[in-house]
């Protein structure tokens, strides 16, 4: 992999205030058009890029920014980095330990069952299968199909949950929304529900207050009744 500098704006920026570099030389430098670097010298951009050091930094050294002061036709070139870092292996198909890949089609089983969005080549990165086996495992033509038990391949050790965590959210990102028919009747439209059963309730409720009335007016007249025998058997003594 082919160093690279960090920066490129910030570290022009530095360049044009603190250097004699030519725009030409800080331009082929940090990968920029002379033009822009000219526009930064004269302040029409990068006004609020701060300079960046690439001697504090390590990607140049003082004496190469000298000889190219002295020498308008040198190329600045970048400093050897004190430490490598190694570059990260291209990942491949996951490797299977001999004594788990006879786990492979249970743990497939359990997948199909258990997360029927998964696409084939999800369940291959997962388990490290082939596209042939999953398929045969769906259609139920594998050799060992009469035998299987789905079991999770998390537990098995043929995968991690965060893997599975991440894979099985990358499908549901993809998959289309339910349709009426796949949600069954199990809903219903407002326009059905809002009066559903308000009217018995209603008519419940106004002859429960016609009881309740009658139940009243009975009861004072009642009360008026013995009240006015009272009255008389008073005025008799």
């Amino acid at each position: 992999m082919a160093q690279q500098l960090l920066m490129p704006k910030a570290t022009a920026v530095w360049l044009v205030d603190n250097t004699a570099l030519s725009f030409d030389q800080i331009a082929q430098f940090c990968k920029l058009h002379p033009l822009e670097v000219k526009a930064i010298a004269d302040g029409e951009a990068a006004q609020g890029i701060k300079g960046l050091d690439p001697i504090a930094t390590g990607q140049l050294s003082r004496d190469e920014i000298e000889r190219g002061e002295k020498d308008i036709n040198h190329k600045l070139k970048l400093s050897e980095p004190k430490v490598r870092v190694p570059e990260s292996k291209r990942r491949g198909p996951r490797y299977t330990p001999v004594s788990k890949r006879q786990d492979r089609p249970n743990a497939i089983l359990w997948l199909v069952r258990n997360h029927p969005e998964l696409k084939d080549a999800q369940i291959s990165r997962l388990v490290g299968t082939t596209k042939s086996t999953i398929e045969q495992i769906r259609e139920r033509t594998h050799w060992n199909a009469a035998n299987l038990a789905p079991m999770d391949p998390v537990t098995l050790g043929l995968c991690s949950q965060i893997d599975l965590d991440l894979e099985v959210e990358k499908a549901s990102k993809n998959r289309p929304l339910p349709t009426a028919a796949e949600l069954g009747a199990s809903l219903q439209p407002a326009s059905e529900t809002e009066n559903l059963g308000f009217g018995d309730y209603r008519s419940e409720r106004e002859e429960e207050k016609e009881i309740d009335a009658d139940a009243v007016f009975a009861k004072l007249s009642s009360l008026k009744s013995t009240r006015t025998e009272e009255e008389d058997e008073d005025d008799r003594f």
